[in-house]
Parts: C-alpha cells; structure tokens; sequence
C-alpha cells in the first residue's frame, strides 16, 4: 500500500518536472534514487524501516512514465502510437517477467537478493540512458508552483484528459487488484503453488502485453477512442472468465492473457489520445 501511494506522489510531484527541466538528466537521478531506495528495503531491519523504504520506492520508480512521453515526443505525428506501443509493450513485459524472475529468485536466494538485483539494474540503466538517450531541453518556462498549478487548468480544460485518466485509473486498479491477489490464491488449498509457480504467470501475461505495439500501430488509424472501448471490453471478458473458469489453471491463463492486453491496449490508446491533445 505504501508502495502505491508513493507512485502516486511521484507521479504528482516529479513527473511533471519533465516540463520544465532536461529529461535525460531527470530520468538519470531517478534511477540513482530508486536504486538506493531499493537498497533501503534490502537492507532493512525493522518494519518501520521497511515502509518508509517501500513509500521511497514508491516515490522515485516513476522514471518509465517521463520515458513514455519523451518518446512521444521524438516520435513523428503519424507514428506516435507505433512508437508508444513499443515503449509500453517492453514496459509492460518487463513488469511482467519480473514477476516471474523474482518468485524464482525469492525462493533460492530469499527476497533480499531481488531487491539488491533490483537497485544494480538501476544503476546500469542510469549509466546506459545518460550515456545513450538524446538530450530533451524543457518545453515551457515555468516555476514549480505555477506547473503544479497549470495541472489544474489542463484537467479543466481537457475532457479527453478527463476521461482518460479515470479508464487508467479503473484499468489500473483491476490489474494490480488481481496481480496482487494472484500470489495467496494459488498458495491458497485449490492450487497450493509456491511463489515460483505463480511468477510463472508472468510469463503468460507476456503474451497479451506483446499485443500493444499492433494495437499501437492500429491506434495510428483508426479513433483511439474506439480501441480504448474494444479494450475495456477484453479486461471485462477476463475477469468474466476469472469467475467462471478460475479454478483450473486453463482459465487462469485465458483470464491472464486477456487481462494484460485489455490493460495495455487500453493504455495505449489511451496516451494516444493524451499525446494528440495541443499538438
């Protein structure tokens, strides 16, 4: 929980610095900073220390979502969902595999290790963006307060920006809610999985989340809005057959599957609606 409040007040309080401050080098202390905080959880020796460490995870892990719209930028107007959709299918897949890495992980070397393999991949992603990613000077000239206060004026203004953001939220929600059960489920006595068993749905979940970079490239031609429709319907449709089917594992993976794609493909269209706006 205080993981994801974290990412919320990172989302509030640093990704809206893209605007206004060189993004290459905000990513890069980012990454610095969630690999320490990484560090934090690894090496923690009271609970007390391990959600103030857990809130800083929170915090500092919103480097992804500058890397989306950066590539949004550079992308060209006709390809931008294309772009987007790749960005977010290796996003999207990496959140999937790690699930996978760590259950196995976990239950040889014990939980700390993943967290300490965790902060040095962020340290070698650092190095490789700041050395390998193209400068990106600020948009706009504004003080901290006034962006903080143009996010206002945009959620005014904006009723595509509105009604996006809701989906994500809803989207978002319904992935984590069942990501986050899925462990005690299959632990539980109808399945009786170790944490290496149910990381392996990662792997299936992989399947739909590949699917957006395609969706990514229809976004490019058809309404976004229609695809973001088609989306939710594929999320419903996966916990129909959560419900129906879920206790054998042939549902499980069907539910999965479409899960991650009605999740990603909602997301991608949906930033390519964002993208377009005041383009």
């Amino acid at each position: 929980m205080l993981t994801q409040i974290g990412y919320a007040a990172g989302l509030f309080l640093f990704v809206p610095l893209g605007d206004i401050r060189e993004k290459r080098k905000l990513i890069t202390i980012l990454l610095v900073a969630v690999g320490l905080a990484l560090i934090g959880v690894a090496t923690a020796n009271s609970l007390s220390w391990i959600y103030i460490a857990s809130l800083a995870v929170g915090m500092t892990t919103v480097a992804p979502q500058m890397i989306v719209p950066l590539a949004a930028q550079l992308a060209p107007p006709e390809e931008r969902g294309k772009v987007i959709g790749n960005v977010m299918s290796g996003l999207l897949i990496g959140i999937l595999l790690a699930r996978t890495i760590s259950g196995w992980i976990g239950e040889l070397l014990g939980w700390q290790s993943m967290y300490l393999l965790a902060a040095l991949a962020m340290f070698i992603l650092a190095y490789v963006l700041r050395r390998r990613s193209p400068a990106s000077p600020p948009n706009v000239q504004l003080s901290y307060p006034g962006l903080i206060r143009s996010m206002g004026s945009l959620i005014r203004e904006q009723r595509t920006l509105r009604e996006a953001a809701l989906i994500a939220a809803c989207m978002f929600g319904a992935f984590s809610v069942f990501w986050t059960s899925l462990t005690f489920f299959l632990e539980g006595p109808n399945y009786r999985y170790g944490g290496g068993v149910a990381g392996m749905f990662g792997l299936v979940g992989v399947v739909g989340a590949a699917v957006a970079s395609v969706i990514g490239r229809i976004a490019d031609r058809v309404r976004p809005r229609s695809m973001v429709g088609l989306m939710i319907g594929a999320a419903m449709l996966s916990y129909l057959s959560l419900w129906l089917t879920g206790m054998w594992v042939w549902g499980l993976i069907v539910g999965v599957i479409l899960l991650d794609l009605g999740v990603q493909g909602g997301q991608v269209s949906n930033q390519a609606r964002i993208y377009a706006l005041l383009a």
